[in-house]
């Protein structure tokens, strides 16, 4: 990191204050914790498990690397289109603030955010994540890289609704990238973009990043890597339930699996049992006996046509503006504003 003072190389960093500078959202309606979600899962049949717990520090290195691996084409197609399209998408809309939902380390934004100074805007950033140290990773490497950038983060789950979102002057631009709608399934992808639109006036833009419907050898093969990365992301939720509910589940007993569902466009992950056994969950006071042949299914990652998205954006108040398509339908950024 380049530092943006000669002072700055050197000066400590308080972590704590850092993090205490992150401003909390607070939920709008409440959301489900570990141990209900771990008693309703493992009650259905098959079992589940929410995605959302995938991400403890270990996932999220994990992920990090299933970024870069060759088969996972949709964060590369994603950068190439930001960078093709970034001048054009800021000079559209001119924001005045860039809100983004599941920031993480906001590398891709950093793309608009150079758009928004070669354009001479004065854009302030507010990443929203349910990770406060992962926010102060990120403002201090954009603050670093454009000196006077506000930045104003919140830790929180978008999920949970955004009734709490600090009121904004001016042209906003809310920005969900990575595919991540596709992890949400009809009511709730809808209740979701329903929050963001709530959110939006007439001016207001979202920028929606979605992995289109293709051949199913693609996609499968984004998601059954050749070097275990991914299947390694996904037996890592049971290393979580282990370790937050005391818990002695046998990892090495499940086999990862993806596979894609044409009647429902979507790839589905699961974790197949290969060895029976039986483990306890000592926080829920219950013993749980898995036998071989069932299966965990523990996510699922929707691919969209033009058609099947306007079936989420339109109930909930929301119509694609501009659309942007990657070589060959790799990827998708759709500019979408109030219906």
């Amino acid at each position: 990191m380049t530092p943006s003072s000669p002072d700055a190389a050197t000066a400590p960093v308080d972590a704590d204050a850092a993090i205490a500078a992150v401003e909390p959202l607070p939920p709008s309606r409440r959301v489900s914790g570990l141990i209900e979600d771990v008693r309703a899962g493992f009650a259905k049949r098959p079992r589940e498990l929410s995605p959302k717990y995938f991400y403890d520090a270990r996932g999220a290195e994990l992920f990090e690397r299933i970024c870069a691996l060759p088969e996972y084409y949709l964060t590369r197609s994603e950068a190439g289109l930001l960078d093709a399209h970034a001048d054009a998408l800021i000079d559209r809309v001119r924001p005045d603030h860039i809100v983004e939902l599941g920031a993480g380390s906001a590398r891709k934004t950093e793309t608009l955010l150079a758009a928004c100074e070669r354009a001479g805007l004065d854009t302030a950033f507010w990443p929203l994540d349910v990770c406060a140290s992962v926010l102060v990773e990120a403002r201090e490497r954009l603050q670093a890289r454009f000196p006077g950038l506000r930045v104003r983060a919140l830790a929180g789950d978008h999920t949970a609704g955004l009734d709490h979102l600090p009121p904004r002057t001016g042209r906003t631009l809310f920005v969900f990238l990575g595919s991540s709608l596709g992890n949400f399934e009809g009511e709730s992808a809808r209740t979701l973009l329903g929050d963001i639109a709530a959110c939006m006036g007439g001016e207001d833009r979202l920028l929606l990043g979605v992995d289109p419907v293709k051949d199913r050898e693609t996609l499968e093969a984004a998601y059954n890597d050749s070097e275990g990365v991914t299947a390694a992301f996904n037996a890592n939720v049971l290393n979580v339930l282990n370790r937050e509910l005391d818990g002695d589940i046998d990892v090495d007993a499940f086999r990862h699996r993806a596979v894609f569902n044409p009647a429902a466009n979507r790839i589905e992950a699961y974790l197949d049992v290969v060895r029976r056994h039986t483990a306890r969950l000592g926080a829920l006071g219950e013993t749980y006996t898995f036998v071989e042949g069932e299966s965990l299914f523990t996510e699922i990652s929707r691919k969209f046509t033009p058609t099947g998205l306007d079936g989420d954006l339109n109930p909930a108040g929301l119509a694609r503006e501009v659309d942007f398509f990657a070589d060959r339908n790799r990827y998708a950024l759709h500019l979408v504003r109030r219906a």
